[in-house]
Parts: structure tokens; sequence; C-alpha cells
């Protein structure tokens, strides 16, 4: 790869970034500029047989916007790459196990949980949906702060960039479908990851589901995404999704189902008639209008001073997510704010 071309790449992604939130997320450039196959490749044991348990490899970057989950269980995931359809199997420090068919990584799993006597992911599952652009570890702050609670988390990476909003969807639905153990499923997303739940209903309203919390979500179409959709680059670094979230008349988000179990709206804004943005019309994030986030049927609506990217590890939402997850409201010293 000639220097120009690494600048390109380089350029883009970084300017990807600037658009989806933090420069933490940037660490995808550096799996668009290396050799990924090289990257990802296990530390082969030579004593180690077609029989044995699958061993840790080198450490990956966990996907980002390459590949999507397929499976969860107890901590480990498989992983489709969007491109070659080729699987892997990872841990939750992103580490390779295994790779090759879908079979050949189940059987790893399998192979793992048995003699690792792993437990069966039951009870109450918190699944975290990341924004367009972002990784699951943007709410890393979230499943912190549910540590003490009776529920397990499940951070979701889909490549939110490379494919539609229906394509996201359908990654999530086969996570879920995984979890065969868990009782009750909830779902704690940022931005379009609330778009992509509301999607994944449309095809599988799970019994199951319980709650949902949506932060800065663009229920009705980000308009930063309708100013910029006609420009090239815009179209290259977001993909088909982001191209979707511009929203309007006939859009895939004007079908989109309103959820019907309990679900609350956090918006970030000032509390005033300009926001953060003085692109966008009302109050904002910085990105999403506050008047987008409000889908009817919420539960409860909260708004905190915060721009879009920060909203995740603000500690007035991460309380409010955690009250809501138990009593379907947002404070319990505050009458709910529904939306009707």
């Amino acid at each position: 790869m000639t220097m120009n071309r690494r600048t390109l790449l380089a350029g883009l992604t970084a300017a990807a970034a600037g658009l989806g939130g933090r420069s933490q997320d940037c660490q995808a450039a550096d799996e668009i500029l290396s050799n990924t196959p090289a990257d990802d490749l296990a530390m082969p044991d030579p004593e180690e047989s077609a029989d044995t348990v699958p061993q840790p490899g080198l450490p990956t970057l966990g996907g980002r916007q390459f590949w999507g989950d397929v499976v969860f269980r107890t901590g480990f995931r498989i992983q489709r790459n969007v491109f070659s359809g080729h699987f892997r199997l990872l841990d939750a420090a992103d580490r390779r196990y295994a790779s090759g068919t879908e079979a050949e990584c189940r059987t790893a799993l399998e192979a793992l949980v048995r003699t690792r006597q792993l437990p069966p992911d039951s009870g109450h599952a918190v699944i975290l949906i990341h924004g367009i652009g972002r990784s699951s570890k943007s709410l890393n702050a979230v499943a912190r702060s549910l540590a003490d609670l009776p529920v397990f988390c499940v951070p979701f990476d889909y490549p939110s960039t490379r494919v539609s909003l229906a394509d996201c969807a359908d990654y999530l639905r086969q996570v879920i479908q995984s979890l065969t153990s868990a009782e009750r499923i909830s779902f704690v997303v940022h931005s379009m990851g609330g778009l992509v739940v509301r999607r994944m209903l449309q095809d599988l309203p799970d019994p199951r589901c319980h709650r949902l919390i949506m932060m800065g979500t663009p229920n009705h179409g980000a308009e930063l995404a309708g100013m910029l959709k006609k420009f090239f680059l815009f179209r290259a670094i977001w993909g088909p999704a982001g191209q979707e979230l511009a929203g309007g008349t006939g859009s895939a988000l004007a079908s989109l189902p309103t959820p019907a179990f309990p679900f609350g709206v956090i918006a970030g804004g000032r509390g005033d008639d300009e926001g953060y943005n003085q692109l966008l019309p009302g109050d904002d994030d910085g990105t999403v209008t506050v008047a987008s986030t409000r889908l009817q049927g919420a539960a409860d609506f909260l708004r905190i001073p915060r721009l879009h990217s920060f909203l995740m590890s603000d500690q007035t939402a991460l309380e409010a997510v955690r009250c809501f997850l138990e009593h379907a409201r947002f404070s319990l010293t505050r009458q709910p704010a529904p939306i009707t």
C-alpha cells in the first residue's frame, strides 16, 4: 500500500470517527490499514491436536465495522465477517479461539463450555447496542454500572457502517436466538442502536423482551444525515445504514414498529430552543434533535445536558438506566414523563 493510499484511508476513518463519536473508536483505522488476517492469526501450539480444546490466540480488535456477532455464550461470541462470510470465535477480551465455518466455531465453543463447565446464560439478559460507527466498547460504562444488578450484559457488535438497517437487525436477531436460556431480554442502546432494535422487532417480536432504554436515538431521522447523504464521502464512510438515518416520508424509519413492552427515551439537550448545534432546528445534543428522539408510547422521557457521544457515560443517565430496568421509570423521586 503506498503512503498516499494509507494517508487517504486514515483520513476517511478519522472523519468517520469524528462524526460518530469519541476518538477511541478510531481503532477501526488499524484494522483497515493492517493485514487483518495476519493480525487475527492464533498462536498455534505444536503439540495441539484437532481434538483438544481451543486455546486463545493473539488479541483482535473485536470486529469493529467488519464483523458482526451472531452467537453469544458466557462471554464468548461467534462473529461473521461482513465481506467474506468467514466466522471466528472470540472471548470477552477479543482473543481469537477458532476460525472457519460457523459449524467449526460452534464446535469449538461447545468444547470450551464443556471443559470449563461454563454455566448457561440464564436470567435477565441486557443487550448493549452501540450506534453507527461505534463499538460495544462505547457502552462499557453502562456495563460497569449494572454489575451489581441481577442481570448479565451482552455487548453486541455489528458492522453498522457496512450494511443496511435490516441486516444490522438480522445480526441482533441471531444473537437473541442464541440466548436460549435467558428468561428476559432488555436493551440499552445508543443512537442508531435503538433503530436496530425496532427493526428487529419487525421480524422477531420475542415475548421475552422486557425493557428498552434509548439514548439519543433518532427515531424520526437524523437531520445531519439528511444534509450530508448526497455527498460521496458520507456515503463511503457511513454506508447503507447511514443513508437510512436521514428518515423522511416513505423511509424505512417511518415503518418501524413501536415496542410493545416498556421503553424509555433519554435525550441530550440544553433545554432551550437552540441546542448545541445551530445547524439543527430546536434543542439538540449536537447530532440528534430532542424532537427526533421522542417516540410516542414511551413510559418515561428524560433530557440531560450532554452531547450525543457522551450520553452513555453520564452519571444521571446511568442511574436512570438502572432505575428503568427495575421499575420501568427513570426515577423514583419524580413522576414519570410519558410521551403520548
